[in-house]
């Protein structure tokens, strides 16, 4: 049963009976086991929504509880139990109709039960316990360099109305889809209880040149006829190192992959760096010139390849 009924429902002591109907069916849409699949704290608030409904949506409990607090049920108890042992009619304590070493079994402090009626009529006040705030979730898109090698960047988190910029680190080699989590950035608690978390799920934003096939790093690189014919050396564009050069060996084949060894993203369980692999992708030209037709015409006339053999 829940320490505070009104608390985990979110309305006063004083809420109509709609007020506290609606408050429960918006909770409970809210923290609906299929609305929040393999969401623990959710599951566990949907549990705490249906049993305080159990109290306060009952006009009879509802009002039991407002008079003795979370013994009600042991009051409840005592009180049906008075009435069937005769004297003092249903009243539980009148008479000696009832013992409590039997209803409640010992060390029973009537204090707590009731109120503390039993110590010069004062009434203890009952200390809600401290709860961890539930555990926040948001999405966060991260630039392609950044989830590659690593480092500082900005998310914009609201406040109850109020926005709040903090840094994460983000740490190299970052998958996309991947749990970032911020300890203390979550709900707050309840009664002093630590805050909850903030979990980051990360979204690798694309990038114009590269892609990423685990920790290797992929780039397409377009060749002409000649250069893949007669092979050449070329610039190709790393993420670390700004350009290097390539040498692109003889008859290579539109499609073939090339290597660049340990030009790839970091691998946090290794220690080391993937690969980059360069894609040969030959382009050939749209529009001839004169001289240029004529050298091609006089090429396929001389040629002996045919790649279709």
């Amino acid at each position: 049963m829940p320490d505070d009924p009104y608390r985990t429902l979110g309305v006063s002591r004083s809420a109509s009976a709609d007020e506290i109907k609606k408050a429960y069916r918006r909770l409970s849409k809210e923290n609906h086991p299929d609305a929040n699949p393999d969401d623990a704290a959710a599951a566990e608030r949907f549990k705490s929504v249906q049993a305080a409904y159990e109290i306060v949506g009952d006009a009879e409990k509802r009002k039991q509880f407002d008079q003795y607090g979370p013994m009600y049920e042991q009051y409840s108890r005592a009180q049906k139990a008075g009435a069937s042992r005769g004297p003092g009619g249903g009243n539980p304590f009148a008479g000696g109709g009832v013992d409590l070493e039997d209803l409640f079994g010992g060390g029973v402090d009537l204090g707590d039960l009731f109120g503390g009626f039993g110590g010069g009529g004062r009434k203890r006040s009952r200390q809600p316990r401290a709860h961890k705030g539930a555990d926040a979730k948001l999405d966060v898109t991260v630039p392609f360099t950044v989830a590659a090698r690593g480092g500082g960047h900005d998310v914009t988190l609201d406040r109850g109305g109020r926005t709040e910029t903090v840094s994460v680190k983000i740490p190299a080699g970052v998958d996309d889809g991947a749990t970032i989590r911020l300890a203390g950035q979550g709900a707050p608690g309840v009664a002093g209880g630590a805050a909850g978390d903030l979990l980051l799920t990360v979204r690798v934003a694309p990038h114009p040149v590269f892609r990423r096939e685990g920790h290797n790093l992929v780039c397409d690189l377009p060749l002409s006829p000649a250069e893949a014919a007669l092979g050449a050396k070329v610039d190709v564009p790393t993420l670390s190192d700004g350009d290097v050069v390539l040498t692109i060996p003889a008859g290579t084949s539109s499609g073939q992959r090339l290597r660049l060894r340990g030009k790839g993203v970091p691998d946090r369980k290794s220690g080391g760096h993937g690969d980059q692999f360069v894609v040969v992708k030959i382009v050939v030209p749209k529009d001839l010139g004169d001289e240029e037709r004529e050298l091609y015409e006089r090429l396929a006339a001389v040629s002996t390849h045919r790649p279709r053999d």
